[in-house]
């Protein structure tokens, strides 16, 4: 990567940790130009296009005589890796995570009972692959997180509906919020894991009732996992790393 690339890149990072983090409130104005090529050390040119990321990230406007204001977060593109990762660094808030678990229970079981109609013997070998790898992160030791992702999106592409696929993209950031937290938990993916299997076989078996069911019992497990790390007070995990990878189970606790 290029050197002004690289700049351009911790520029718009740190004026978006200056927003999500209040330095820059809702509201309020972003400094001019001058002032932010000084603190950033950086030239016009390069505030200008982090500028200009930004507001197509909905989180600043700009006009005539009014120069830049930052928006209201309900105005900020949530759907987005890089404004999820940026709140992730700045600190998940209770509204943020409770905005995240009723999206995934508003959508995901209905993408559920879609794929347990629609899919196909492929759609199927891919979302098993996806429950192998947890298991074998589980008993292993490994990336559980990526494994879940797949998991999720897999069923949502199964279900065959371009609208719901494409929102399933849209939320792959956000799923990676609620599963970064639930890992955090002792045991929090081996108790879930049967909860996963069930969801697959409901798809397996071609029962959307049962499938949706199974789906949604799978998402309050996932509330209550992160209402726990909540109330632990544990510091959150950041999407912007790496996913953390588990321990090997012992053997004892090997899944069946």
């Amino acid at each position: 990567m290029s050197r002004p690339r690289n700049l351009l890149s911790q520029t718009l990072d740190q004026l978006a940790q200056a927003i999500v983090s209040g330095h820059y409130p809702p509201g309020g104005a972003v400094p001019p130009e001058p002032v932010l090529c000084e603190a950033y050390g950086v030239s016009r040119t390069v505030v200008r296009e982090a500028i200009k990321t930004l507001v197509a990230k909905g989180m600043v406007s700009t006009g005539p005589k009014v120069g830049t204001r930052v928006l209201e977060p309900v105005h900020w593109n949530w759907f987005d890796p890089m404004v999820v990762a940026w709140q992730s660094r700045a600190g998940l808030t209770r509204e943020f995570l409770r905005d995240l678990q009723e999206l995934r229970r508003v959508l995901e079981p209905a993408g559920v009972r879609l794929a347990a109609e629609r899919a196909t013997p492929a759609d199927i070998v891919e979302i098993e692959r996806a429950y192998a790898g947890m298991r074998l992160a589980i008993e292993e030791g490994g990336d559980y997180v990526t494994h879940d992702l797949q998991f999720h999106l897999g069923l949502l592409r199964a279900g065959h509906n371009r609208m719901v696929e494409q929102m399933g993209k849209a939320l792959g950031a956000l799923l990676r919020v609620a599963f970064e937290i639930s890992t955090s938990r002792a045991n929090g993916p081996a108790s879930s894991l049967p909860l996963h299997r069930e969801v697959l076989d409901a798809v397996i078996a071609r029962d959307p009732v049962r499938a949706e069911r199974a789906a949604q019992v799978l998402i309050d497990g996932a509330r209550d996992d992160m209402e726990g790390v909540l109330a632990s007070r544990r510091k959150l995990p950041s999407v912007a790393a790496p996913a953390q990878r588990l321990r090997p189970a012992r053997r004892k606790e090997a899944i069946r």
